[in-house]
């Protein structure tokens, strides 16, 4: 059973809630903080007031060794806060990582790992200065009030004063947002550009796009670097302007109090006191136009994470079906690709017994990929279900299903790991007797062997040292790996050689005799003839299904040489 979330409150807030204790130990001790930083203002009163008046010497030194004991503690204190917030952000990070990274997992064909990106910035805000700062500003006017205990009139200053650094901070958030929006596009840009350029799997230099490409990086690069330049000339301004103000605050707080000493409406000790509480007062204020891009990333990744776990769907309850054995129902099956404007299949319904294999065929962009995406759960239903054993995906734990599937997709990705780590699917302790099968079944055992380190053989780049041939048996291991009931092999010959094709139509067979159930989609018959039903796709329709020599006479196939067969059985990958 699943339940959906109407609001995000539940997922992020119980983050923090489990941290209650340290966040009240870290308030506590910023109360604490802030009242020792009265320790300057009481000694530069005690100072000027009695022990330039007494001459005391036995009292300076008493209010000296007070002080030293003081300001150590205002130190332990203050680390012990910033320690506490650090840890506070670790804690948060760490209990939204994983249903964050599921999140992206399951939005996989987005492409997008923005949300493990907010976090961050949510983490390192709240480890920052700019939290401590945030923690501070409420003491503001506790300081605002010491300055009008020692006179109303600087009380009014220290008022106008706090309100012009106030409004300093409200101007530069306006003013710089769409700065600080535009610098992180243009950088984006040309962080995936550059990131396209890496993939394209050397055709960049070998194509001659080398300097074509440079100059489109370059000008997106320097786009992205004039904002930067911009933003960080208004952050440069807003900083120094809050920081003079402060200081001209300070003196201009000093110089009235001077102005009142003169009149002998206070104390001199008074007047320099009233000065550092100013300091101390507009102290945070002026940390946070400081911290402002931190904070303002903060804010903005939180509000993302909030509206991402308000709509995604949380299992709260989920009843644990076995792993499914039996059959494939597809009812009604509409899927629309990420991105897209019209669906890539439309109101498909077909049925898989076990132990049959079924061939997807069809021309370019007729839907084959798009079926194997959809049954494999990487792109949702617009309309329509998915059925294994009677069961639709959502009554499964993502765990159980993940095991009960073979995935090959199309386009291939190794993993920084080695060979065997590749093969199990990342498990951390995996059976060495599955991976040796599961190779075995791909016939990538005795190449495996050939290797110098054989099955520990590092790989990095997504399997860079290997040919495409033996990714792709790498991908057809992994698939096969802790014999799965239903194998999703999207063109799984693409790459192979004779040997390659000769194992892969060898393990479907055997898969299939112990009653597992295959769905492939390809564009040669050799792999066809070992099919048991065929399902023909045209512009995202069901042109035909049903048993392969029906399917493939009615289409047209048997005729040795017929033209139909090369436009639609060999035209590739949907």
């Amino acid at each position: 059973m699943i339940q959906r979330n109407s609001s995000s409150v539940p997922i992020l807030y119980d983050v923090f809630w489990r941290c209650r204790a340290a966040l009240a130990s870290a308030g506590i001790f910023s109360a604490f903080v802030n009242l020792l930083m009265l320790t300057g203002p009481m000694f530069s009163i005690q100072i000027y007031d009695r022990v330039l008046a007494s001459r005391s010497q036995e009292t300076l030194f008493a209010l000296i060794l007070l002080a030293c004991f003081l300001y150590t503690l205002l130190f332990l204190l203050e680390t012990a806060r910033a320690w506490l917030m650090t840890r506070v952000a670790a804690r948060v990070q760490s209990g939204l990582d994983g249903r964050l990274f599921e999140l992206v997992q399951s939005r996989a064909g987005a492409g997008d790992i923005g949300p493990l990106r907010d976090l961050e910035a949510v983490q390192r805000a709240l480890g920052s200065p700019v939290a401590l700062a945030a923690m501070d500003l409420p003491w503001a006017p506790i300081f605002l009030l010491a300055i009008f205990a020692l006179h109303p009139f600087l009380g009014v200053m220290a008022i106008i004063g706090g309100t012009l650094l106030l409004v300093l901070s409200w101007a530069q958030g306006r003013l710089l947002n769409h700065s600080a929006t535009e610098a992180a596009r243009q950088t984006h840009c040309a962080d995936l550009f550059a990131q396209q350029c890496v993939a394209a799997d050397g055709a960049v230099r070998a194509l001659g796009m080398g300097p074509g490409s440079l100059a489109r990086w370059g000008t997106l690069r320097n786009c992205g670097l004039a904002a930067s330049v911009a933003l960080a000339d208004g952050m440069a301004l807003a900083g120094s302007a809050g920081r003079v103000l402060r200081l001209f605050l300070q003196s201009a707080l000093l110089a009235a109090g001077a102005w009142l000493v003169m009149g002998g409406q206070i104390s001199g000790g008074a007047m320099f006191a009233a000065s550092i509480l100013m300091g101390r007062a507009l102290a945070p204020v002026e940390g946070l136009i400081a911290g402002w891009p931190s904070a303002r990333r903060a804010i903005a990744g939180w509000s993302a994470l909030a509206d991402l776990l308000g709509r995604e769907a949380r299992p709260a309850v989920q009843h644990l079906l076995p792993a499914p054995c039996r059959e494939v129902l597809v009812e009604g099956l509409t899927v629309t690709p990420p991105g897209a404007t019209s669906p890539g299949l439309q109101g498909l319904s077909f049925q898989l017994p076990a132990g049959k294999v079924l061939g997807v065929v069809g021309p370019s962009g007729s839907g084959k990929s798009t079926l194997i995406r959809a049954l494999s759960g990487v792109w949702t239903t617009s309309e329509g279900c998915i059925r294994f054993d009677g069961a639709s995906f959502d009554q499964y734990s993502s765990a159980i299903l993940g095991r009960a599937l073979g995935y090959l997709p199309q386009t291939l990705r190794l993993f920084d790991g080695t060979i065997a780590e590749n093969i199990a699917r990342l498990d951390e302790n995996p059976p060495p007797e599955a991976v040796r099968a599961a190779a075995h079944a791909a016939g990538l055992h005795e190449l495996i062997l050939s290797l110098p380190n054989g099955y520990d053989t590092p790989l990095s780049r997504g399997g860079a040292s290997l040919s495409g041939g033996q990714v792709q048996r790498i991908g057809l291991a992994r698939a096969f790996y802790g014999a799965p009931w239903l194998l999703l092999l999207d063109e799984p010959e693409t790459g192979l050689d004779a040997e390659g094709q000769a194992a892969l139509i060898r393990s479907i067979r055997i898969h299939k005799a112990r009653g597992g159930s295959v769905v492939l989609s390809a564009h040669r018959m050799q792999i066809l003839r070992d099919c048991d039903l065929i399902l023909a796709l045209d512009g995202g329709f069901c042109r035909a299904f049903g048993p392969r020599e029906k399917v493939l006479t009615d289409l047209g196939t048997l005729s040795a040489g017929s033209s139909h067969r090369a436009k639609f059985i060999a035209g590739g990958a949907a």
